[in-house]
């Protein structure tokens, strides 16, 4: 971050110590030390008192930490997509690959613990969506956009939005289809394996 060599630079230009700035902002000078050693960040009201202190601007002050910020921002929501991505996808798989078996052994009581599949896989599944949302990603090109850590330009992102309610029915009857396939394989290896 900046802000620590952007508070020394403008604190020795008006030649005053860590004391002095901390009385002018109503802080310790433990944490001006903080700041400046990159320890802590000044919260709000603080930047602001700063600013005026330094009679500079905000933007001034914290140049360049904007952008370090932002990329701390992006690589934990591409942990969070990339985990519950990875989360949501183990549930489904065993969902879909339970269905059968279950209803095989279990009958009629299948439904409790599929259900309970189900809603844990929903749960899951709601989570990557909710990251998503977050993020304004949705179409395909978008997600890969966001992992690699980019950004579409306006052009770009106004052509996703309007591919966006194709892709969400295209996506629902690709899962449709691929979970009857399975369903039926399962269901047809376990009728050969009964006779």
């Amino acid at each position: 971050m900046e802000l620590g060599n952007q508070i020394k630079k403008y604190r020795s230009e008006l030649q005053i110590s860590q004391e002095q700035l901390a009385d002018r902002i109503y802080v310790s000078r433990q944490t001006i030390s903080n700041w400046e050693n990159e320890k802590s960040y000044p919260d709000v009201n603080s930047l602001i008192l700063l600013s005026e202190v330094f009679q500079t601007s905000i933007d001034k002050l914290i140049k360049g930490d904007i952008e370090i910020m932002k990329e701390k921002i992006n690589e934990q929501e591409i942990k969070k997509l990339n985990y519950y991505g990875n989360i949501f996808c183990v549930h489904f798989a065993i969902t879909i690959l339970s269905a059968v078996p279950l209803f095989f052994w279990l009958e009629q009581l299948a439904f409790i613990p599929f259900g309970i599949l189900f809603v844990i896989t929903m749960y899951w599944a709601l989570k990557v969506e909710k990251v998503k949302k977050d993020n304004d990603i949705q179409t395909y090109k978008e997600i890969v956009a966001f992992l690699e850590g980019k950004r579409l330009d306006e052009i770009q992102k106004q052509r996703e939005i309007g591919k966006r309610p194709y892709q969400n029915v295209l996506k629902g009857i690709v899962a449709g289809i691929v979970t009857i396939v399975v369903c039926f394989l399962i269901g047809l290896l376990f009728h050969l394996l009964g006779n």
